[in-house]
């Protein structure tokens, strides 16, 4: 506070003693003793609001005042009657009192409200705390939070095992990094408030794990060991969440490896099965007839189609993910995709009822006809494989803007939320379904990257027990 200052108040209070005086001095027989009450108020709210030292120079300056114009003899300050020094050094001593009972209330009072901004403060900072779970982020994050949430100047950070030391901003240079080792190593908080530095270890328990210090405001003792608290159990928490992230990613990547194996392995060795099957019963019996060599040979040449058909999905993922495929795109009407799509899917959508719902005059698309094709016939085998016998499919192209929407509908189990944020992944596949139904998990892939590749978004929407629908966008052709 300036001396400026300090003088205005302890003028304002001789200011209000004059005026009380000045005022009871026009009532004719006053009572001495409604003066004295009146000053005391007076002392009371300045000791509330100002403090004790303003509050004692207003009890003194009453004291006199009420002596030399209230108790007799009037205009002079010597006290005829004994009564009146009592009643005089009663209310000197009833104000000073009062001003130290007062002055001790308002002092618990701030501290009180102190301490309850610093622990909301610290409510907030454990909040922002628990929004990151990278350890780097929130390392340096952290003098950045503390200084938003604390209101002190700057901030800097240490953490045993890192050479860096975390700043809130460059120009922290008086909070040094061997003063934030030293008071890590040592464990022990240091506050310097003529310069407004303050240093506390970061503990848990008994171990100290870095150090953090602040220049600028105040902050107590308990709040500043507090903080230290937070922090190290903050980067406690966030380094056991990420080494449970990894070692969580590493068994979900054994987990994959094991089902892509499974699931390609199985998927392989079916057709190989089948062929060598085919192969052994030819050359070992020469008495087979004809119709049995057909239906052998028969075999042999379905299940080599579908050992090349798994071999050129594979090859087109890895041309795809490596973004060496070019599109042959021209203008053409979607029911060409359709209508091929549907023929070469015939097999897996044979006990299938088929509804088509497109509109004779729809907008061309600037498309690659044959893998648009592909990915209708993913999309209608998956239909046909997950879809009870009998059930209808569903095919719908409209216009909507700038894109056209075609839709596959099926009646099949459903894919639950979970399911429906990885079903385009690759090699995933429906966790109810993986063992029932063949496949390697790669035909939604592949669909999702031609339709991105074409500028489109593949998208499905679904509710367990009642289908699923399958949507893809294609852009328009434009007219020129």
């Amino acid at each position: 506070m300036t001396l400026r200052r300090e003088v205005l108040r302890f003028v304002v209070c001789a200011a209000v003693v004059i005026a009380v005086v000045a005022a009871y001095r026009h009532v004719r027989a006053i009572n001495p003793t409604t003066v004295a009450l009146t000053l005391l108020v007076a002392v009371l709210i300045v000791s509330a609001g100002w403090g004790l030292r303003y509050a004692v120079f207003l009890a003194v300056f009453a004291t006199l005042a009420l002596n030399y114009y209230f108790l007799p003899p009037v205009g002079t300050f010597r006290i005829a009657d004994t009564q009146n020094w009592v009643a005089l050094l009663a209310f000197l001593a009833t104000a000073v009192v009062a001003s130290q009972l007062s002055e001790r209330a308002r002092s618990e009072a701030q501290h009180a409200t102190q301490r309850r901004r610093e622990i909301e403060r610290l409510y907030a900072f454990s909040q922002r705390l628990l929004t990151t779970e990278n350890v780097p982020e929130l390392l340096n994050s952290i003098p950045r939070y503390v200084v938003e949430s604390f209101g002190v100047t700057a901030a800097a950070l240490f953490v045993v095992g890192r050479e860096d030391v975390y700043r809130s901003s460059p120009g922290t240079r008086d909070l040094s990094g061997e003063q934030l080792r030293a008071i890590a190593a040592r464990g022990e908080p240091t506050m310097d408030r003529e310069h407004e530095l303050f240093f506390t270890p970061l503990r848990l328990g008994v171990r100290s794990v870095g150090a953090i210090g602040l220049s600028g405001g105040l902050l107590s003792r308990e709040t500043l060991e507090a903080l230290g608290t937070l922090i190290a159990i903050a980067i406690e928490r966030t380094a056991a969440l990420e080494k449970l992230g990894k070692a969580e990613a590493s068994r979900e990547g054994e987990k994959l490896r094991s089902a892509i194996l499974d699931s390609v392995t199985h998927e392989f060795r079916t057709p190989l099965t089948a062929i060598k099957a085919s192969a052994t019963s030819l050359l070992s019996d020469s008495n087979l007839d004809p119709a049995q060599r057909h239906e052998l040979i028969t075999v042999i040449n379905e299940e080599t189609d579908r050992l090349n058909h798994l071999v050129g999905e594979a090859a087109e993922m890895a041309q795809l993910d490596a973004n060496q495929v070019e599109l042959q795109r021209e203008p053409h009407d979607i029911r060409e995709a359709i209508d091929r799509a549907i023929e070469e899917a015939r097999q897996s959508i044979a006990n299938h009822t088929i509804e088509i719902d497109a509109a004779a005059d729809l907008p061309l698309v600037s498309i690659d006809l044959e893998r648009i094709k592909d990915v209708l016939r993913q999309l209608l085998e998956n239909a046909g494989k997950y879809s009870p016998a009998g059930s209808t499919i569903q095919i719908t192209a409209a216009p909507d803007g700038r894109f056209l929407t075609v839709s596959v509908a099926d009646r099949g189990p459903g894919i639950d939320d979970f399911e429906q944020s990885l079903i385009f992944d690759k090699f995933y596949r429906g966790k109810n379904e993986r063992y029932r139904v063949q496949g390697t998990g790669m035909g939604l892939a592949i669909a999702k990257a031609v339709v991105e590749a074409h500028s489109g978004t593949i998208r499905v929407t679904s509710q367990v027990g009642h289908g699923s629908v399958f949507s893809f966008t294609l852009p328009i052709n434009s007219p020129h």
